[in-house]
């Protein structure tokens, strides 16, 4: 089933044209403590990464994302971001999940009957 998945559907981890791609022109730069592999192409022109399970974009942490958009040109298996006293750790989108944000007077927040600081009004 992983064959057909891997066959048919990008979105599941790496497909056989970027397996071969990888194979014949990348070199492995780094991994990721989530298990993401970043690969480059031999003259540096090219970076792409192999996800480890599904495919989504925000589960690559600040630091390897800056080294895939060329924002800087060593990765950080080489040279470590510096971070702030007040920074937080990295957390992959949440939106869709039971975990996501949800604003006070959102549709996701509890109704008003059941909260206990609120009073309906009902005219007499």
């Amino acid at each position: 089933m992983k064959f057909l998945l891997r066959f048919f559907t990008w979105w599941n981890s790496e497909t056989f044209g970027t397996q071969l791609w990888t194979w014949r022109k990348g070199q492995r730069v780094g991994e990721d403590d989530l298990g993401n592999v970043f690969y480059q192409t031999r003259d540096g022109k090219r970076r792409w990464v192999i996800y480890n399970g599904e495919i989504e974009a925000s589960k690559i942490n600040p630091e390897w994302h800056g080294w895939l958009h060329f924002t800087w040109d060593e990765p950080p298996t080489k040279i470590a971001l510096k971070r702030k006293a007040w920074e937080k750790a990295h957390q992959e989108n949440l939106t869709g999940t039971a975990l996501a944000y949800a604003p006070a007077g959102s549709l996701r927040q509890p109704k008003p009957a059941d909260r206990r600081d609120y009073e309906a009004w009902s005219p007499e």
